[in-house]
């Protein structure tokens, strides 16, 4: 099977020297990749499938690091022997510190590195897969650039500050998680019920990378299989940019399929064969895509990527009933809620392959689809969901105060009105996300608020988002308040299904339900304070009731549900309603029953 990204690691991962020390932090639970890390060897592979290229330099290990009180100078020599291990967040165990930041301090990161990757006749990238929240950095004291915002990628030129022997990298962040209104999901400065650890500074991959003088800075798809094209636009940067000429190859295994060109800054339209493939949960089918940058003949640049050719919408059924479609064709979308946190990494999982087992066990389980809930996971688990097979749901993390939540009636109350300052964050983040998640085919729902959290102007956010990418459904607001607005209109209700609310014009779903409580022991963040929605008392009793409420969503499927999310994957922190503990050693339901409902589900006729 086609893999969508490259599998090789980077030259020059660090080497660590022989005196360093490093451990995982407190005595929490760890998963089994935790327990098996090598701080030499973290997250060693290619961190953006999207837009690839072979030389690369990975720049994740050991840091030195420093906490001191906000506005305090540069550390003078970070000599006090501190490290943490990049790219998990200061506060998780496998950082080595496990240490609380708080909005009072900022925290320095320092490492050395020489270039091992080709610079002669190259522009020099330096890249963050994520960082929270508010990121400086210098390159040889020579400040390179700044970033706010802690779940997108960004990259500064450091070509000009490099020397040709050491280079010194220093990273200051802010973060002051729920002491200020930027989006943080469920970060808190005091974790209990379902507000978790707070996740400061460096959580995804770091890592250089040398380019041409003018290259390809990003690629953005967009299938329409009724058209039987795929648009690709293409911004190049770098010198010479408003020249040269750019073509696209798509690639069916070794086999050239498709292919076009178009001038710079012209979208590429490239006709698809008569027999295109499409993508689905049940055949994931992707096209491996290669993109030219040319001029005189030459090329300057090329990059891999991969697309899909898939649709999202909506139409009435026979009884009138709006069902969510998939390539024209009416798809029941089912899945769990999946807040992506580690026992011990926090945001960060341990290792790639943790990353994707996740993944496996939601479609071993049945499901066709994952909501993505107040959280943006690094661009390999969206490479993983697309090689895979599910649909996702991506939530916007909120952020800011929360205003009434009227969630069993048409809102009726005032909305937040937010400052102007939180509101241009939530704006120019939410954009950032979607920029950066918009060419992987599983995205088939963007959520732009969740239980009225940091809500505010929502029938204006919905219209924004659905004109910025009209290619997908909006959910406007999961589980309310709600508007007349939007794509969907999304219920939540705990334990059992239920349908309280009905909206002819918009499809119906339940966005949440569930929350089958069970508690193993040996498997816990903390003895003696756990909590589900419903508490049952082993694995039998908690099939059980997980198969009732399928029979209940069943009936209430055939009145009007086009899509359900059940609570959810794994258990977070002192939330033991997962379908998985949280070290990931236990499935806690018995996985053939739940195959078996899913499935039945899924694949069901609406």
């Amino acid at each position: 099977m086609f893999k969508p990204f490259l599998l090789l690691t980077a030259a020059g991962m660090l080497s660590l020297p022989l005196t360093a020390q490093w451990k995982p932090a407190g005595d929490k639970i760890r998963t089994t990749w935790g327990e098996q890390l090598r701080p030499d060897a973290v997250l060693p592979e290619y961190p953006r499938p999207l837009v690839q290229r072979t030389d690369w330099q990975n720049l994740n290990g050991l840091w030195n690091y420093a906490i001191q009180p906000v506005g305090s100078p540069m550390p003078a020599g970070f000599d006090g022997g501190n490290q943490i291990l990049v790219p998990f967040a200061v506060e998780s165990s496998l950082s080595g510190v496990g240490q609380r930041l708080g909005a009072e301090n900022e925290l320095w990161y320092q490492r050395r590195f020489t270039l091992s990757v080709p610079a002669k006749n190259k522009r020099i990238l330096l890249h963050f897969g994520a960082v929270d929240w508010k990121t400086d950095v210098w390159v040889n004291q020579i400040k390179v650039g700044s970033h706010t915002g802690g779940y997108t990628p960004f990259s500064f030129d450091i070509t000009q500050a490099l020397t040709n022997g050491e280079n010194t990298l220093t990273v200051k962040v802010w973060d002051p998680t729920d002491q200020g209104t930027q989006p943080r999901g469920k970060q808190v400065s005091r974790p209990g019920g379902i507000w978790y650890t707070p996740v400061s500074g460096i959580w995804q991959t770091v890592w250089i990378e040398p380019v041409p003088m003018h290259y390809i800075a990003a690629v953005k798809t967009t299938p329409d299989i009724d058209a039987n094209l795929v648009r690709v636009a293409v911004q190049t940067a770098g010198q010479g940019q408003t020249t040269g000429r750019l073509r696209v190859c798509l690639f069916e295994g070794a086999k050239q399929v498709a292919e076009a060109s178009a001038l710079g800054g012209v979208e590429v339209e490239v006709p698809m064969p008569s027999d295109a493939k499409l993508w689905s949960p049940d055949t994931p089918f992707l096209y491996r895509m290669e993109i030219s940058l040319i001029e005189g003949g030459k090329t300057l640049d090329r990059v891999r990527s991969y697309t899909a050719m898939r649709k999202y919408s909506m139409r009435p059924d026979a009884d009138g009933i709006l069902r969510l479609q998939l390539n024209n064709r009416n798809l029941f979308q089912f899945g769990p809620l999946d807040q992506g946190w580690w026992p011990d990494g926090l945001y960060t999982a341990p290792s790639d392959e943790a990353l994707c087992y996740d993944i496996q066990k939601v479609k071993a389980f049945g499901f066709n689809m994952i909501r993505k809930h107040i959280k943006v996971e690094p661009a390999r688990w969206y490479a993983h969901c697309d090689s895979i097979g599910l649909i996702v749901w991506q939530d916007m993390p909120s952020g800011d105060r929360n205003p009434e939540w009227q969630n069993h009636r048409y809102f009726e109350g005032t909305e937040l009105t937010r400052s102007p300052q939180s509101e241009a964050t939530y704006r120019k983040e939410w954009r950032e996300i979607i920029d950066a998640l918009y060419s992987y085919p599983c995205i088939g729902m963007w959520v732009p608020f969740n239980e009225a959290w940091g809500q505010f102007k929502t029938a204006e956010i919905a219209a924004w988002t659905k004109q910025y990418d009209p290619s997908r459904l909006v959910n406007p607001a999961s589980g309310g308040n709600f508007y007349p607005c939007g794509d969907i209109l999304d219920l939540h209700n705990y334990p059992e299904p239920k349908m309280y609310l009905y909206d002819a014009s918009r499809a119906n779903v339940l966005g949440e339900y569930g929350g089958i409580g069970l508690v193993l022991p040996g498997h816990l963040w903390e003895e003696g304070r756990n909590w589900g929605y419903v508490q049952r008392n082993n694995r039998d009793e908690a099939t059980g009731q997980y198969a009732a409420y399928i029979r209940l969503l069943e009936q209430l499927v055939k009145r009007g549900f086009a899509a359900a999310v059940y609570t959810q994957l794994t258990d977070v922190e002192i939330e033991i309603n997962g379908l998985l503990t949280y070290d990931r050693k236990v499935i806690k339901l018995d996985e053939n029953t739940l195959r078996e409902l899913n499935s039945r589900l899924c694949n069901g006729e609406i």
